[in-house]
């Protein structure tokens, strides 16, 4: 009787617990968009990108070069830093930099892109 009891409080407790940690399924379902403006070698660039989960792509263009970068985040709590490679015509990209997410309905981030340059990046929480 009494191990019944002990394991009767363990699930609840484990549950109540479980149920504390978890965070909103809509959260993970819904993307986030953002927009992109940065600058190299004296041009300006521009691009949109969108994440879900923690993978996400960006399409951009500086100086006639349109390409597409995927990313990897790493979601630490309010900052997300990434990694990506993309495809700029026959040129290969590398990008990296890190999105913060306050409370609130918008996120900012920094980076830097290999075709690029140096960004700015502000997005949209659903």
């Amino acid at each position: 009787m009494k191990l019944k009891l002990i394991s009767s409080s363990t699930v609840a407790l484990l549950a109540t617990l479980g149920a504390l940690h978890s965070t909103p399924a809509s959260a993970q379902l819904v993307p986030e968009p953002w927009v992109t403006v940065g600058s190299k070698d004296g041009g300006v660039s521009y691009g949109a990108g969108v994440r879900i989960f923690d993978l996400g792509a960006e399409i951009g263009n500086n100086k006639g070069k349109t390409g597409v970068d995927l990313l990897k985040f790493f979601s630490i709590p309010t900052v997300s830093p990434y990694v990506g490679l993309g495809l700029y015509g026959s040129d290969v990209a590398y990008s990296g930099g890190v999105q913060f997410s306050p409370p609130g309905n918008t996120f900012f981030g920094v980076g830097y892109h290999s075709i690029r340059g140096i960004n700015g990046q502000l997005g949209i929480k659903f």
